[in-house]
């Protein structure tokens, strides 16, 4: 296992590039290494190795970028990726980790002007697209070490594994612009080629009874159903479900490592949850011929990958989530390799109870003890492997799921702390209130960053991890992002879908037809801001006429009639609430 610091057979992409941009082309070169890099010619996108003609020249603007993402070629034009600022996050194995906090891609499209009034509209549409995803959140890299593959994976991978061009490290499942790739890797430009994970990287430093120790917390989004919180929910026909995070808990200490795997993901059926304006939409389960293949698909991967898999649902049992958790439980009644749990985390824990977890562990504790950890000592040598996982999901994988996966992991923490013998049989990590407070923060951080990513909003129940219990700040905060999770989820998301369906490959560009930007599922009336106004005047002047309505019977006809256009207005707003969303243009659901 290559985990030292870096040595000159470790593969290192160039941390420090030079963007010089002329009339007709980019030029990106490495600072240490000038005579190195390429050229993208701007009017049509192509890309060549850079000669001494190419670099010739006064450039109008140069800048200096730290890392290339790819190539994108849309309608018209080519727009190249590159990150123009980070900062750094802390180090992964010894290695410096990256947060992406600025990108840009640059337009490559001279050929325009050719285009005709419709590809020039399209092209606008895209354009908005690239704009999106340039503030995408938890995006990190780095240049020296690959952040796609966990501990036990990469300790059992084959010597010289590291020597390796970054792109060849990763797993593409978790590399967030691995579609952006294709023509970089064809032009064999290996060490600008920088994948970027989606997730979050979190850690702290902790004290222990003076026994120093750095524990870490990376998670790694998954690619393959990337996508918004109402608009990509349950498994597509491959097995891939919405959602799915690998986070993995790292503890070093004394020399020693020790990791622990959970993942998360979406209900791996056939249902969606289409917005209609309604606070909680209706969950609709898609009667479909494949869906016991769809199932045992998915757990057939996880079971490759990690082993023995204990499905955790912490759904209701009742109402429509219990609908949707019965139709889970019958799917896995028919897998007998997997063990599967339904723990109603709302009626055993409530919102304040988060103690009440126990009652899961009494459930479960024996066999996620059995399946164990694992541990590697300062040599590389494996003295334990983690045998299985815990599957753990809600109806969005956020907030439930964040408080249990952190119930889960402080677990395995005492027992690694015990193992080493920092911590006695009686003893536990929540003794030691400053540690068990920086361990809890970076789990609360965590929840956050990957609730940014899908629902647009901080975790809800953020309190329960951060404190182990409700504050009325909390409880503020909670309400504020309920609220914004509805405004996002019903206008802003059908465009944010569209652009992760273009970055993840899940739709291609082409040029087959007039127009490729139909709205999925019919036309979208825009009657949206008259039907406000006149719900809101409705409201105003009944409110107003039902004060006034006891001095006269004519006052009081008319506030009769407004209350009844309100009514009207609330009923086609209600009958109409699909229509009225943002929805996404690119992609249908599955």
């Amino acid at each position: 296992m290559e985990i030292a610091p870096p040595s000159s057979s470790r593969f290192k992409l160039y941390d420090q590039l030079e963007l010089l941009e002329f009339p007709d082309k980019y030029v990106v070169k490495p600072v240490d290494s000038p005579h190195e890099g390429f050229s993208v010619d701007r009017r049509d996108g192509n890309i060549k190795p850079l000669d001494d003609d190419t670099s010739s020249g006064d450039a109008t603007r140069v800048s200096t970028i730290f890392g290339v993402g790819g190539t994108i070629r849309l309608l018209v034009g080519t727009y190249l990726l590159v990150i123009t600022s980070r900062e750094e996050a802390g180090t992964f194995l010894g290695f410096p980790i990256f947060r992406v906090t600025a990108m840009k891609f640059l337009p490559c499209n001279g050929n325009l002007k050719f285009a005709t009034a419709q590809e020039k509209k399209d092209e606008a549409y895209f354009r908005t697209l690239l704009q999106a995803l340039e503030t995408t959140p938890g995006l990190y890299f780095s240049y020296e070490t690959d952040l796609t593959v966990n501990l036990q994976r990469r300790c059992k991978l084959a010597v010289g594994w590291t020597s390796k061009p970054m792109w060849k490290q990763a797993d593409p499942r978790y590399v967030w612009n691995w579609h952006l790739l294709e023509e970089l890797i064809e032009c064999k430009l290996d060490g600008f080629i920088t994948p970027l994970l989606q997730g979050s990287y979190q850690v702290a430093e902790l004290q222990l009874k003076n026994s120093p120790s750095v524990i870490s917390l990376i998670s790694r989004r998954c690619t393959r159903r990337l996508g918004t919180r109402m608009w990509r929910r349950g498994a597509n026909l491959e097995g891939d479900t919405a959602n799915f995070v690998e986070s993995e808990q790292i503890l070093e200490i004394n020399g020693f490592k020790f990791s622990l795997l959970q993942v998360r993901g979406s209900i791996p059926l056939l249902w969606e949850q289409i917005v209609d304006l309604s606070y909680k939409p209706q969950l609709k389960i898609n009667k479909h011929e494949d869906t016991p293949k769809v199932v045992q698909r998915h757990f057939h991967d996880l079971s490759q990958r990690y082993g023995e898999i204990m499905a955790v649902n912490l759904t209701d049992q009742h109402g429509a989530e219990g609908e949707l958790s019965k139709a889970y439980a019958t799917e896995m009644a028919r897998l007998p390799n997997v063990r599967y749990v339904a723990f109603d985390f709302h009626q055993i824990c409530g919102t304040t109870n988060f103690d009440n977890l126990g009652v899961l562990y009494e459930q479960i504790g024996d066999e996620f003890e059995k399946q164990g950890y694992f541990l590697v000592d300062a040599d590389g040598n494996i003295l334990e492997e983690q045998k299985g996982v815990i599957r753990s999901n809600c109806i969005d994988c956020l907030d439930r799921t964040n408080v249990t996966q952190n119930y889960m992991a402080q677990k395995s923490l005492n027992l690694q702390l015990q193992r080493m013998g920092v911590l006695d049989s009686a003893e536990c990590v929540s003794m030691f209130e400053d540690d068990y407070t920086k361990f809890r923060t970076i789990w609360a951080e965590q929840g956050d960053e990957i609730s940014l990513q899908y629902a647009g909003t901080y975790a809800l129940k953020g309190d329960l991890v951060r404190y182990g219990k409700q504050t009325v700040s909390g409880a503020i905060k909670d309400g504020i992002s309920a609220m914004s999770r509805y405004y996002l989820n019903n206008f802003q998301d059908g465009v944010r879908q569209d652009a992760l369906d273009l970055i993840s490959g899940r739709y291609t560009v082409g040029t087959n037809s007039p127009s490729q930007l139909q709205p999925i599922g019919g036309s979208q009336p825009s009657f949206l801001p008259v039907a406000s106004a006149l719900l809101i005047g409705g409201v105003t002047v009944t409110s107003f006429t039902i004060h006034q309505a006891g001095r006269n019977t004519q006052q009081y006809l008319a506030s009769a009639l407004w209350a009844g256009v309100t009514a009207g207005v609330v009923a086609m707003i209600k009958a109409n609430g699909r229509h009225l969303c943002s929805r996404p243009r690119l992609c249908h659901l599955i």
